[in-house]
C-alpha cells in the first residue's frame, strides 16, 4: 500500500465524517444562533435556555437525515471492503 493510497482513503474517510456531522452541527448552530438573538433582544441571559431546543433540533435532524447518513456509511464501508484486494496488492 503506497502512501498516496493511504492518504486517499483517509481523505475519503474525512469527507464522510464531515458529511455525517454536517446536518446535526448545522442544526445546532442555527438553533443556537436563533436562541442567542432572542436572548439578546429580551435581555434574558440564561445559559441553559438553548440546551433543550438544541437537543430537540438535533434529534429531529437525526430523524430526517438518519437514513441518508446510514446509507452514506454503508456505501463507504462497502466500497472500502471491495477495494481491499486492490489496496493491499
Amino acid at each position: 500500500m503506497t502512501p498516496e493510497t493511504v492518504m486517499e482513503v483517509a481523505r475519503q474517510a474525512l469527507l464522510v465524517i464531515i458529511m455525517l456531522s454536517a446536518p446535526v452541527l448545522l442544526t445546532a448552530l442555527a438553533i443556537g444562533l436563533a436562541i442567542g438573538m432572542i436572548q439578546a433582544a429580551t435581555q434574558i441571559q440564561e445559559m441553559t435556555l438553548s440546551f433543550i431546543p438544541k437537543l430537540l433540533g438535533m434529534f429531529v435532524a437525526l430523524l430526517i437525515a438518519g437514513s441518508w447518513m446510514l446509507d452514506l456509511v454503508v456505501n463507504f464501508t462497502l466500497r472500502l471492503y471491495e477495494n481491499v484486494p486492490a489496496l493491499i496488492g
